[in-house]
């Protein structure tokens, strides 16, 4: 599946293995994600593919926690992706809203918090674990 930010800047290819029967996705609470439209889905088996036109267009916001990056666009403003180191790897999820053709699945509009989170919890969540930027 495709997807990017408004202008394109920044875009990603998820190659979900197995392919899904519908989109799992969480809306963040977070102000950052509300603010942001963030609605976010992973694919633990898939792989991730970034690629950036303009990196000096590009800013990364650090969660209030300090342990994820919000990838944004400084030309559009949209944060298509997030990416978090974790025990040396680096992990991602991707924006629905950001995704070329998609609408938001039905069932995401309870947002979730992941205040308190330790390493082991946010490595249990459900990540994108293969994840390369171009």
């Amino acid at each position: 599946m495709d997807g990017a930010c408004h202008c394109g800047n920044i875009s990603f290819d998820l190659n979900w293995l197995p392919g899904p029967a519908e989109i799992p996705a969480r809306r963040c609470a977070c102000s950052f994600c509300r603010k942001h439209g963030g609605v976010w889905t992973s694919c633990r088996d898939g792989s991730l593919r970034v690629s950036v036109r303009e990196p000096g267009r590009v800013s990364c916001c650090r969660s209030g926690a300090g342990t994820a990056e919000f990838h944004v666009c400084a030309a559009c403003g949209v944060v298509p992706l997030v990416s978090s180191r974790i025990a040396g790897n680096v992990y991602a999820v991707v924006n629905v809203n950001a995704f070329e053709a998609l609408s938001i699945p039905e069932g995401c509009d309870e947002p979730v918090s992941f205040d308190g989170e330790g390493e082991a919890d946010r490595l249990a969540r459900n990540w994108i674990g293969d994840v390369r930027f171009l």
